[in-house]
């Protein structure tokens, strides 16, 4: 089975102009996401989508191949999708790795490639953290000031998801867990070529306009998506989204060291 991962970079972001060729601890963002994508194992390429020569041109520049896409895709997903179109060896499934999740280990996008290899049939795939009582007591506090900030997700006993929900999900009313049964959803996701190619078709639904969740269109259309859980063994979740951002990943990058070297 050939699984490409695609990493979207638009180079035109009203937060951080020319993000991907901004510089964390010495390395671009682009670069840093490229070398991770690398040290995955089983997938049959890496590639940067982009609509900008620039961007393309400083890809290059460390080895990475790159696919140009449209300038007016609506969201990173389309534009995976336009490269996986604009690949001349079109790939059975596509993991999308956003150009600003440098603080993905690369064992968290492993876990996806493997979902694809133990099963070929696998749809969809995305990732979780199962949740410990002091984290759950952060979420919780955290969404008392911010409640859209965080993804949460219940899946069946074979870990397909059941709902996506910026809310706290399940509700507990008991505290007898060892570990409570919540899960922290990971926005990275896997798609057979099929998969991706059906999600363009089908308009938003209900419940994704609700929680404004992308992956609920398609739940709602009746498409699996298989959990993956993962173990961030002591990693810090994060990526890069403004200015302010870029000095917290260095700090969080000279304390906890490299994911790749």
């Amino acid at each position: 089975m050939k699984i490409a991962i695609v990493i979207p970079a638009r180079f035109g972001s009203k937060r951080l102009p020319g993000k991907p060729m901004v510089k964390v601890a010495g390395v671009s963002l682009l670069e840093r996401v490229w070398r991770i994508a690398k040290a995955v194992n089983g997938a049959s390429g890496v590639f940067v989508a982009t609509d900008d020569a620039r961007v393309a041109e400083h890809a290059a520049g460390f080895g990475a191949r790159s696919i140009m896409t449209p300038s007016d895709v609506a969201t990173g997903t389309d534009r995976v999708r336009a490269a996986l179109h604009g690949m001349e060896d079109r790939p059975d499934a596509v993991i999308n790795l956003q150009g600003d999740a440098v603080l993905t280990p690369p064992w968290v996008v492993q876990a996806l490639v493997d979902e694809f290899l133990a099963d070929p049939a696998v749809g969809m795939v995305t990732a979780a953290v199962r949740c410990s009582w002091l984290q759950l007591a952060a979420i919780q506090e955290l969404k008392t000031h911010s409640p859209t900030s965080g993804t949460l997700v219940t899946m069946d006993k074979v870990g397909r998801a059941l709902y996506f929900s910026k809310a706290v999900i399940p509700y507990l009313r008991t505290q007898t867990f060892e570990t409570p049964p919540v899960h922290r959803h990971i926005g990275i996701y896997g798609y057979s070529a099929e998969i991706l190619d059906r999600l363009a078709t089908l308009e938003q639904t209900p419940l994704e306009l609700a929680e404004q969740l992308e992956q609920l269109r398609a739940l709602e259309n009746g498409i699996p998506i298989k959990v993956a859980l993962v173990d961030y063994q002591g990693r810090t979740h994060g990526s890069v989204d403004t200015p302010e951002d870029i000095p917290v990943v260095e700090e969080i990058i000279a304390r906890e060291g490299e994911l790749v070297g």
